[in-house]
């Protein structure tokens, strides 16, 4: 774990996962932009490059509650996970909003969204955070069945982890 972002480095047999670097933003950028195209963000729907360049700072602003992970093969980033902290209103404890989720197209099948997801599990552990919820859209039923196997579906289609 590393005591800056509470996040534990993981490894696979062939990838690891850890938090962000600044370092990482030319290889972090194509994989937030491939997770927009996915939710149709791209070509004239594209999100403005303020809004990616604001994200990005976030990560490294110590006052922002948004954090990043990042999958790493071999030098080369190929998953992503964004999540935030925030209060709220049917909890005395904060609760962590796990934003974006994305994995390389080629890179799929080997694990990697389930150890980014369990990054942020245990990232909210370390802040004394106990559920871990998230969001899809109903058609993505690719990561819908994966998503049922590690959280409660809620009927919302709203996923939550017990931490």
């Amino acid at each position: 774990m590393t005591e800056a972002t509470g996040v534990p480095e993981s490894s696979a047999a062939d990838f690891s996962v850890r938090a962000v670097k600044r370092e990482d933003f030319a290889q972090w950028l194509p994989l937030w932009q491939g997770y927009n195209a996915f939710y149709g963000r791209s070509g004239a729907t594209a999100l403005p490059a303020d809004i990616s360049a604001a994200t990005w700072k976030r990560f490294f602003t110590a006052t922002e509650p948004v954090h990043a992970c990042v999958a790493e093969a071999d030098g080369r980033l190929i998953g992503l996970v964004h999540y935030l902290f925030h209060r709220s209103t049917i909890h005395l404890e904060p609760i962590c909003y796990l934003q974006d989720l994305f994995t390389a197209p080629g890179a799929r099948g080997r694990g990697i969204a389930t150890a980014l997801i369990r990054a942020v599990g245990a990232a909210a552990r370390a802040a004394a955070v106990q559920r871990v919820y998230w969001h899809t859209h109903e058609s993505n039923t690719t990561a819908r069945a994966l998503y049922d196997k590690l959280a409660e579906r809620s009927g919302f289609i709203v996923y939550r982890m017990q931490v």
